[in-house]
């Protein structure tokens, strides 16, 4: 069975991390899998949005212990390196929204990757656990760096040290997730706001994108002058002349993805 299920529908590339008998743990497999879906929906025209869930009773819980105390499999840096940051990256660099939708836990690594997305939506059940602590470790997968943007340096801190488990309430509370449907409409709910964003003008969401990723560490003069060139670059698609007239003529959009 293939550790990752992948499927395109409705202009949406729906990726399930798929070992649901280890609540979806990492191993070397399924995080190399993962990164060669992620590069197929860069490349891909058809896709304008990307929904990552996980099969089963969670989300991920993290990275397999087994795989890291097994003498043959690979070290900590390798799984840092070939691993989680390659994902977060790509991720983070995909020309289209990245949904995240949590149902069950997300621990460790598996909430960080969560956390990167673009948009993150729980299940009523869901939960959100910084494990690392536990087990002598630090966050990594990015959580060192999204946490505390999206929640506030005081609670990423006692968080992280802590390891407490979040639950969706109050990561919706808290800033942490954008949004939290009950469990019975999870699927329906959390899919239909992945077909809005794939109706939307992708090109200004790839470039609405690239400005947040850089908000955090440029100058405000500097954000300034990025936010001018990439307003140009979308002033030059088809999808904005599409939004102008569409606005002019009082009916909805027909964005095209270009």
């Amino acid at each position: 069975m293939s550790s990752i299920l992948f499927e395109i529908r409705d202009q949406i590339a729906f990726i399930t991390l798929n070992r649901p008998e280890k609540l979806n743990a990492f191993n070397r497999e399924m995080a190399l899998s993962l990164q060669n879906r992620l590069d197929e929906c860069a490349s891909l025209h058809e896709v304008r949005a990307v929904y990552l869930t996980g099969a089963g009773k969670g989300f991920s819980a993290g990275q397999d212990l087994a795989e890291i105390v097994d003498p043959q499999g690979p070290g900590m840096e390798q799984i840092l390196s070939e691993h989680y940051n390659p994902i977060i990256t790509r991720i983070r660099h995909l020309p289209k929204p990245v949904i995240a939708a949590v149902r069950g836990v997300a621990a460790g690594a598996g909430a960080n990757i969560a956390l990167c997305c673009d948009v993150v939506v729980a299940s009523a059940s869901a939960s959100f656990i910084q494990a690392f602590s536990k087990i002598g470790l630090i966050p990594d997968s990015g959580g060192t760096y999204f946490l505390p943007r999206l929640i506030g340096w005081q609670r990423a801190s006692a968080i992280a040290m802590l390891g407490d488990k979040i639950v969706a309430g109050e990561a919706e509370r808290i800033g942490m997730v954008y949004k939290v449907f009950e469990d019975k409409d999870f699927e329906t709910a959390s899919q239909a706001l992945a077909v809005t964003l794939a109706q939307l003008p992708t090109r200004a969401l790839a470039f609405t994108k690239h400005a947040l990723n850089y908000s955090s560490v440029n100058s405000f003069e500097a954000q300034l002058q990025l936010e001018d060139e990439l307003q140009q670059k979308a002033a030059t698609t088809q999808d904005y002349a599409e939004g102008v007239q569409a606005f002019l003529g009082k009916r909805p959009a027909n964005f095209k993805g270009e």
